[in-house]
């Protein structure tokens, strides 16, 4: 199997059995027909590949949500809308290959677009930076999302990144600066918003684009503050222990539903996206079809209101000492007069 994940080994080793009793069943020695031992196989696949995703922890969905055959937003963009023209240029410096959008429609809904695009290969990869967003970037992405304030469409940002562009060069053009607009205006625009998360969520990188009335997330993808090794090599020196990080990190979609920090998950077909990426556009257009619709059935000042909540309410914490060690919400400080 390509691009083999080191849990699925056991998955392979059967597979691979199964092609080959198939490609030489002269060799087949059992008591039973060869039709018998490829159902029997293919059962026992079903059976592994069934448990093994049904019980992933942190570090292998962080896996899977990399893997190099899963869905990007331009596969979404052809599968789960329709009529996707993409535009370009921030029309300030350059048009950054990272972040691409444009209009498309989704269902009977006439909608902006705007997602992170990693590359397939390694040309691709230099063409799109690996996937992470230089300025120029988000002033594209802001850009195209006040001509849909503009025309009165409603924006859906699908979000997969490991984080911003950290060079020199996205420092000189005001990386922090860019993110920081675009997380003030998102909280302004009047027009609905939803964000999903689709891979990778990384840190400003994702958030960039992310302040929505909606925040959905894939089943395997994951939303983060620091990539897993790169909080293990803070807290432990040692990159080798991401696994302890992405557990403690809470990054999976169903630690973040719990926090409340994501409205909904995406079911994924069982083995990932990349096994079934046309089954997985349409789990995601049914979802937001159904959220946008919900969405657009709100007063233009009711739904900022509730945009504002939803991240002022952002915030817990893990009480030590107490007996219940429940999570507990933060609530946000009052300001205080100079």
């Amino acid at each position: 199997m390509k691009h083999q994940l080191d849990f699925e080994k056991p998955i392979t080793e059967l597979q691979n059995k199964l092609d080959d009793l198939r490609a030489h069943p002269d060799k087949h020695s059992l008591g039973i027909s060869v039709e018998e031992e490829i159902q029997s196989i293919e059962k026992k696949i079903e059976d592994m590949r069934r448990q093994t995703y049904l019980n992933l922890n942190a570090w292998q969905r962080v896996q899977v949500a990399r893997h190099p055959r899963r869905p990007y937003a331009l596969d979404y963009f052809q599968k789960t809308f329709s009529d996707f023209q993409e535009l370009h240029g921030d029309r300030l410096f350059a048009d950054d290959h990272a972040m691409v959008g444009g209009f498309a429609k989704l269902g009977e809904h006439r909608v902006m677009v705007i997602g992170t695009q990693k590359g397939r290969d390694t040309k691709e990869n230099i063409l799109r930076n690996f996937g992470m967003t230089h300025p120029e970037g988000y002033r594209k992405a802001l850009r195209l999302m006040r001509m849909a304030h503009k025309f009165g469409l409603p924006i859906i940002t699908l979000i997969d990144t490991v984080g911003a562009y950290p060079g020199i060069a996205a420092e000189e053009r005001h990386i922090s600066e860019a993110i920081a607009v675009n997380l003030r205006e998102m909280t302004l625009l009047e027009v609905p918003i939803i964000a999903a998360v689709i891979g990778e969520g990384g840190s400003g990188g994702a958030l960039g684009i992310g302040v929505a009335d909606r925040v959905l997330i894939l089943e395997n993808a994951y939303y983060s503050v620091i990539a897993p090794e790169s909080c293990a090599t803070i807290l432990w020196k040692d990159r080798a222990s991401a696994a302890k990080a992405a557990a403690a990190l809470k990054i999976t979609a169903k630690d973040l539903l719990h926090l409340k920090l994501v409205d909904d998950v995406v079911p994924e077909p069982l083995g990932g996206a990349h096994t079934d990426a046309a089954g997985t556009a349409m789990n995601l257009k049914t979802h937001l079809i159904r959220h946008l619709e919900q969405i657009l059935a709100l007063p233009v000042a009711e739904r900022l209101k509730k945009r504002y909540e939803k991240f002022r309410a952002h915030g817990h914490f893990l009480e030590h000492g107490g007996d219940s060690g429940d999570l507990k919400s933060a609530k946000p400080a009052e300001p205080v007069a100079a």
